[in-house]
Parts: C-alpha cells; sequence; structure tokens
C-alpha cells in the first residue's frame, strides 16, 4: 500500500503553491472541510488522516515510529514527495502543529510558511512556563483515558471544543474521538501530552503564524505568547474565540487571519 492509500490523502484545488493540513489528536481530514475548500482557488489542497487515524490504515500504525512527533513529519514529508508537491505551506492544529514545525525544521526549504493552529510546544508547566496542565493533571488525564477512554472522550470534547451555542460541533468531536482506536488514541495521547519539543523552536527557519483562542483550556495564551517569543520569523494571532477548535467554531475568523498572514508574505 503507498502512503497515498495508506494515510487516505485527498488532493483538491490548484495553484502553484500546495497547503497541506494536519489534523490534531483524536481528529481526521474532515475536520478541514470548513476552512480548506476557502483556499482552492488559489492553491493545491491536501488533506490526509494521520497514521492511526480516521481511514488511515491502522495496521501502519508503529508504536515505535509514533513514539516521538517525528514520525508523523516524515509522513508529511513522504505525503509531499508522492504527489510531487512544489513549495508547501503547513497548516497544523493542536499536536500536528508542531510535526509541522518539525517536517520544517527538516526540510525547510520546502516550506514558504507555517500556519499553527492552537499549538503548544510543551503542556506542563515548568518553573516560569506556564504550559497549562500541572503533572498531576498530565497523570490523572492519561490515567482516565486508560481505565475509560470512551468515557473520557464524551466528557472532554465538549470541553475542547467550546462553542456551547453550537453543541452539534462538540457531538462532532466527541464522536470523531470514539471512532479513534482506543489503544492507538491512548498512546498517541501519552505521545502528545507527555512531549517537550520547547528546545527545537529557536530552530525555525520558516515564517509561522501562531492562531490561538483567547480562551482555550488546552493551549493558554501563555503558550502562545512563549512560543512568539522563541520562534524567529513568527507572528501571533490571537481570535476571540473560546475553545481549540477555531477551524471549526470560527472558520472565518481562522480564513482571515491565515489569508492575511499568507499575502503578507507574498504567498
Amino acid at each position: 500500500m503507498n502512503i497515498l492509500q495508506r494515510n487516505n490523502v485527498t488532493v483538491s484545488g490548484s495553484g502553484p503553491v500546495t497547503m497541506i493540513f494536519a489534523h490534531g489528536f483524536g481528529c481526521d481530514q474532515n475536520m478541514w472541510r470548513l476552512l480548506a475548500p476557502c483556499f482552492a482557488e488559489r492553491f493545491t489542497t491536501v488533506t490526509f488522516d494521520l497514521t492511526g487515524s480516521g481511514r488511515s490504515d491502522l495496521s501502519a500504525y508503529d508504536r515505535a515510529r509514533y513514539d516521538r512527533l517525528e514520525g508523523h513529519a516524515s509522513d508529511v514529508l513522504a505525503i509531499l514527495d508522492a504527489i510531487d508537491a512544489g513549495p508547501a505551506v503547513i497548516v497544523g492544529h493542536s499536536v500536528s502543529a508542531m510535526v509541522g514545525l518539525l517536517a520544517a525544521i527538516e526540510q525547510p526549504r520546502r516550506f514558504l510558511a507555517q500556519v499553527m493552529v492552537g499549538p503548544s510546544a510543551c503542556y506542563l508547566n515548568d518553573g516560569e512556563y506556564l504550559g497549562g496542565f500541572s503533572k498531576a493533571d498530565i497523570d490523572e488525564l492519561l490515567d482516565t483515558m486508560d481505565m475509560n477512554y470512551l468515557g473520557w472522550s464524551s466528557a472532554m470534547a465538549p470541553t475542547i471544543m467550546g462553542a456551547p451555542d453550537r453543541p452539534a460541533l462538540a457531538e462532532e468531536l466527541t464522536n470523531s474521538f470514539c471512532r479513534t482506536d482506543p489503544e492507538i488514541a491512548k498512546h498517541f495521547a501519552r505521545v502528545t501530552f507527555t512531549s517537550d519539543y520547547r528546545s527545537v523552536l529557536p530552530r525555525s527557519q520558516v515564517p509561522a503564524l501562531i492562531l490561538q483562542c483567547s480562551d482555550d483550556i488546552i493551549a493558554p495564551l501563555t503558550v502562545g505568547q512563549y512560543m512568539h517569543r522563541t520562534m524567529p520569523m513568527s507572528e501571533l494571532k490571537i481570535i476571540d474565540n473560546v475553545g481549540h477548535c477555531p477551524h471549526l467554531s470560527a472558520p472565518s475568523a481562522s480564513f482571515d487571519a491565515i489569508d492575511s498572514f499568507l499575502k503578507r508574505l507574498g504567498v
């Protein structure tokens, strides 16, 4: 099975520059349905399912390979190779924002820009760094997932989504979490929430937009501010929105921020 089949890659739109969209934990490429088509007139757009998520080939989920986010970053580069993409913009949500950063660090000449939606370089509070979670918080989260993944999904998805006036979005995220293979999800969650990529931030050589919501329980403003201070060529844009998924709950504001960023770069 080639990587385009393995990762259920979808190519749409047209344009000399490719925008590749990488989804967050417990989701799939459908989460980009409100945003990616908005760029299809100017860009070739690529959506895919991370290995172990959505309609990817679950048998390809190798715990050793995906024990760090570098495994997913290599997949992004392999997908771009497979479609013979030209210059690219990587748009990553949540954990995939860091996947995109790692791919851009690995092959900086390949990328014109990176867009990081709700990113976090480290979820754990550490001294003056406020990642949003204590070690006890992380341990409790992972233990709860181990004991009752579906229960955790149902309880947490509405909080992660925000948008209390649109319960259908929370239900959609809950269903997405629940469709994910529980054993893969628990491993991916442990990789995600115990990761610490603060040390690689200064190595970024690609212009970056850090896009955050004003009230996000997963990625608080302190994280975006830290990343903006640490990453060269970065911009921080805060959207007035509650939740961790502005591409779903605030797609117009997200599009405006990303489009303005890319046009300022001449992309």
